[in-house]
């Protein structure tokens, strides 16, 4: 039996080749019709006139060093000066300007500390856990001080980078746990601890993170008594962490949730036990599912914290404030701000491009 083809087609072992290269990608997607050209061009001439201006606000007219602020007040540009004058206030805060290379060194342990954690080999469930609680643990001990004969540093002088980087990285290593023990008390067979589980994450997922730090920063000590209080920035960290947990154990729940449920059937009929079941088949599975959406949760909530500045707190956002908020260096404000925004950036790009990473991976290993 044949198969005939209708007239006036091509079949497909026949069909031309695609014109390929960049100017055939243009002319399709761009040049295609007399609107399109149209458009196309404009929209090139405008983009064209923002990035010259800003070369030469940023670059071509910008002054990098000034002795003097006067000199940035007959610049064309820029004046990336006034961030060589306040850049320690922005990054330190009120840290003692003879101790602030433990501040930097303090930050660099956590940026390692997310670089080896991104690393597949070290995605284990005692691993990475164990990785983090020391790097958390370093970071505090150089940043607080108080043996080796390094001066102590009391919170109240914590701030700029290193306090939002602390911040961060104290959630991250306090809610992960908790999002993980809710994750699991919500899928218990037990219903009281289900409903207080759901219950839980549903309240904290219904409420603003500004109410929540403020309540803890604010209203908790009229209502707790003062050996239970600890200091401000604690309770902050703590709620803060709970805000997260409420989120990311739905993610690992949904993570959970994708599995076959005839594995853990499986290994119940092999005799292994509940936490066994959980540590060693569930939970490896569950994380590796839900990596990407874990990813954009951790990129939030480090851009979340520059909420904590509007409770009282010094993190890079607030010293940035102060650095021009009076003075001399007041009018140049923007590059201040240009210069957080690259510090933010540097971060958050670099988690999301390491998230789109995961998904190219976890989508390669699905269809290879």
């Amino acid at each position: 039996m044949s198969l005939s083809v209708p007239a006036g087609t091509v079949p497909p072992d026949e069909a031309p080749p695609r014109e390929g290269g960049v100017l055939a990608f243009m002319r399709r997607r761009l040049f295609a019709s007399v609107f399109d050209t149209l458009v196309t061009l404009a929209f090139g001439a405008l983009a064209l006139y923002v990035v010259v201006g800003v070369v030469d606000w940023a670059f071509v007219g910008a002054i990098w060093q000034a002795a003097d602020v006067e000199l940035c007040r007959t610049a064309e540009g820029a004046c990336w000066a006034v961030i060589d004058a306040r850049g320690r206030l922005i990054l330190f805060g009120l840290y003692p300007y003879e101790e602030q290379w433990r501040s930097a060194l303090a930050c660099l342990v956590i940026v390692v500390t997310m670089i080896v954690s991104c690393v597949p080999r070290f995605w284990g469930l005692k691993t990475l856990p164990a990785i983090w609680l020391a790097g958390f643990a370093l970071f505090v001990a150089l940043m607080y001080g108080g043996f080796l004969g390094l001066p102590l540093v009391t919170t109240e002088q914590w701030g700029g980078l290193s306090l939002t980087v602390f911040i961060f990285a104290a959630v991250f290593v306090i809610g992960m746990p908790l999002a993980v023990a809710l994750a699991l008390a919500r899928r218990s067979d037990l219903p009281i601890v289900r409903a207080l589980a759901g219950l839980v994450i549903d309240t904290v997922r219904s409420l603003p993170l500004l109410t929540i730090l403020f309540t803890a920063a604010v209203v908790v000590p009229f209502v707790v008594p003062d050996w239970a209080q600890g200091d401000k920035l604690g309770r902050v960290v703590v709620a803060f962490a709970l805000f997260y947990a409420a989120y990311q154990a739905e993610i690992i729940r949904a993570g959970i949730q994708a599995l076959p449920s005839g594995q853990e059937e499986a290994a119940a009929a092999l005799g292994m036990s509940y936490w066994s079941r959980v540590f060693d088949i569930v939970l490896p599975q569950a994380f590796r599912a839900s990596l990407p959406a874990t990813i954009n949760q951790v990129v939030i909530t480090f851009k979340e914290t520059s909420i904590v500045t509007i409770i009282g707190f010094f993190e890079v956002t607030a010293s940035a404030s102060a650095a021009v908020g009076r003075g001399e260096w007041a009018a140049y404000y923007v590059e201040v701000y240009v210069f957080v925004a690259l510090v933010y950036f540097v971060f958050v790009f670099g988690l999301s491009r390491y998230g789109a990473y995961l998904e190219r991976r976890a989508r390669l290993a699905r269809h290879g």
